[in-house]
């Protein structure tokens, strides 16, 4: 890399914490190499107090823009200029774009979960899929499913003391999209998850069950409810054969790993950086085989 630093390259980074364990910038970085692009990319541990400052720095230093990861990706939109209509919808960004002092916030988790199973041969438009989940992975990909044309979503959370924060987005996404039918459940409703299940063409696990230490759980309790047809997609990455797409696979579904939305939604923030195409099956190839 030392290389191909000059006075002129440009920086993006990485805001967060921790953010030691992040891959973004080997991946970010193989890719400008790549494609000869003169951009260096870095990871900063920033924790939420600091996030404003953080913002600060992107103009001062006037980097093309950053990644955001937990713990301040809603932080981080209190300082934006703009905001994508995902973004705006769910109230966090994970993207920021330095347009020569101008600052747009995106949110590429969802683009990452469509662009996906779109990579497998499956198409969100007209169809009706399940969301286990409530947090901002999950708010993500229903309002990216709502926004790509999904004909009805539903939604199973922990009924806790977040579930009032799943029924305001599910609100926020009917206001937007009023044609897609959106519903929410208590994910421990297993009777209506069947019957939900069976009408429905994709099944999505965007909780943390499945990933350690909850590596031998499923939010699926009941195996009868898979059948062949079914696209069954988890957005844990690691394993990357969690126990929901083993027993969904056993059942003769269609199955998807988290790894691929992983990649693409870096690779919807590497075509707003840069306005090209991250080479995906390279970095697949390299960063997850």
């Amino acid at each position: 890399m030392e290389k191909r630093i000059s006075g002129k390259t440009g920086l993006l980074g990485l805001i967060g914490s921790p953010v030691g364990h992040s891959g973004s910038p080997a991946m970010y970085n193989y890719c400008f190499e790549k494609l000869g692009l003169d951009y260096a990319y870095l990871a900063f541990d920033i924790k939420v107090e600091e996030v404003e400052k953080a913002i600060d720095a992107i103009k001062t230093f006037r980097m093309r823009g950053c990644n955001v990861t937990m713990p301040c990706k809603n932080e981080a939109v209190k300082y934006m200029d703009e905001l994508s209509p995902a973004a705006r919808i769910i109230g966090a960004v994970n993207t920021i774009v330095n347009e020569n002092g101008r600052l747009t916030g995106h949110i590429t988790d969802g683009q990452g979960f469509v662009d996906n199973l779109r990579d497998h041969g499956v198409e969100i438009t007209g169809k009706k899929i399940i969301v286990c989940g409530g947090g901002g992975a999950a708010a993500a990909i229903q309002v990216q499913c709502a926004l790509e044309g999904a004909r009805e979503i539903s939604v199973f959370n922990i009924k806790d003391a977040f579930f009032e924060r799943t029924l305001q987005t599910a609100g926020k996404i009917r206001q937007e999209k009023p044609e897609c039918v959106v519903n929410v459940y208590d994910i421990a409703d297993n009777e209506k998850m069947r019957e939900e299940i069976a009408s429905s063409d994709i099944l999505a696990n965007a909780t943390i069950v499945g990933m350690k230490p909850m590596d031998q759980e499923s939010v699926v309790k009941d195996v009868t409810m898979f059948r062949p047809g079914l696209v069954v997609v988890d957005a844990v990455y690691n394993p990357k054969e969690t126990k929901m797409l083993r027993e969904a696979k056993a059942a003769g579904c269609t199955c998807i790993d988290g790894q691929g939305m992983l990649v693409w939604q870096g690779a919807e923030a590497f075509k707003l950086y840069t306005g090209q195409e991250m080479p995906v099956q390279e970095v697949k190839e390299l960063f997850f085989s």
